[in-house]
């Protein structure tokens, strides 16, 4: 089973940056791709940013051109570089890898770190 564990997170002003990190343990596993998911106060969760094995990577709308995502899939570990950062951007972000155990593929999410973006 693959376990992941997140850093940062906090406290930060809007307009400024701020910078997550997770890395994943266990073993038994290949992974898939990482990434980051969050849930803002009130509303469901959200895909934020993945990177997969061979280096793509995805985001959704809100973020581009603010958020990076970067990693190495082979080495378990994820990075969230946030930038330009907005009120709406604050909730609970929790790391996310997809995983294949040579039986079949599943995913798993970290407990979450708290970014609050203050006006």
């Amino acid at each position: 089973q693959v376990q992941l564990v997140e850093s940062g997170g906090g406290l930060v002003q809007a307009g400024g940056s701020m910078r997550l990190s997770c890395v994943a343990s266990g073993s038994g596993f290949t992974i898939n791709r990482m990434g980051w998911w969050r849930q803002p106060p009130g509303k469901t969760r959200e895909l934020v940013a993945v990177i997969t094995r061979d280096g793509s990577t995805e985001y959704t709308e809100s973020v581009k051109g603010r958020f990076t995502v970067s990693g190495d899939n082979a080495k378990g570990t994820v990075y969230l570089q946030m930038s330009s950062l907005k009120p709406e951007d604050t909730g609970i972000y929790s790391c996310y890898a997809n995983v294949f155990d040579q039986i079949t593929y599943y995913s798993r999410w970290g407990l979450g770190t708290q970014v609050t973006v203050s006006s």
